[in-house]
């Protein structure tokens, strides 16, 4: 037996485990999108210390990612586009 310990893709978000065991099939309520994938297989140093818990449909692969996230993350850019040229203004003319 191997002590270990489990949390969630939100939880992991920006850290670097040594071995994770990750279980990517449709959860008994909600759903699993390219992000949560994304956190998940992400979260180790490579991939031969990424064991998956069990079969999983392939279909998760193939999905775009929802309407209103990529209509979000345009929005973000666009605001990331703004300050980056507000920031240059005030650059210039702080000279």
């Amino acid at each position: 037996m191997t002590p270990a310990y489990a949390f969630t893709d939100y939880r992991a978000q920006g850290q670097t485990l040594p071995c994770v065991v990750v279980d990517i099939a449709t959860p008994p309520s909600g759903g699993l999108n390219l992000f949560n994938l994304y956190v998940a297989l992400s979260r180790s140093a490579g991939r031969s210390t990424i064991p998956l818990l069990r079969d999983f449909d392939d279909d998760i692969f193939q999905k775009s990612h929802c309407n209103d996230l990529l209509v979000e993350d345009d929005r973000l850019e666009e605001e990331n586009n703004k300050t980056c040229k507000w920031w240059t203004f005030l650059k210039r003319n702080s000279e």
